[in-house]
């Protein structure tokens, strides 16, 4: 999938993989698409609730070789 912006947050533990996250998307403009790369488990569950409070759409995730990717569209 494309994606406008990509964000390495790997080695980072939680909160500062969302706290990066929520500042890269404020630069962005509505409808773009960020794709964010993290190595901490817990990210999984943080950004799906990232996105339900932030009415940002998690449009995918998945895991490669412990690191995690996410596409995030910007409300």
């Amino acid at each position: 999938m494309d994606f406008d912006r990509e964000l390495d947050v790997k080695g980072l533990n939680c909160p500062l993989p969302i706290l990066r996250t929520k500042k890269t998307l404020a630069e962005m403009t509505s409808g773009q698409v960020l794709k964010v790369m993290a190595t901490d488990p817990g990210s999984v569950k943080d950004f799906q609730a990232f996105a339900r409070q932030t009415g940002n759409e998690l449009l995918a995730y998945e895991e490669k070789d412990k690191v995690f990717e996410y596409l995030i569209k910007r409300k």
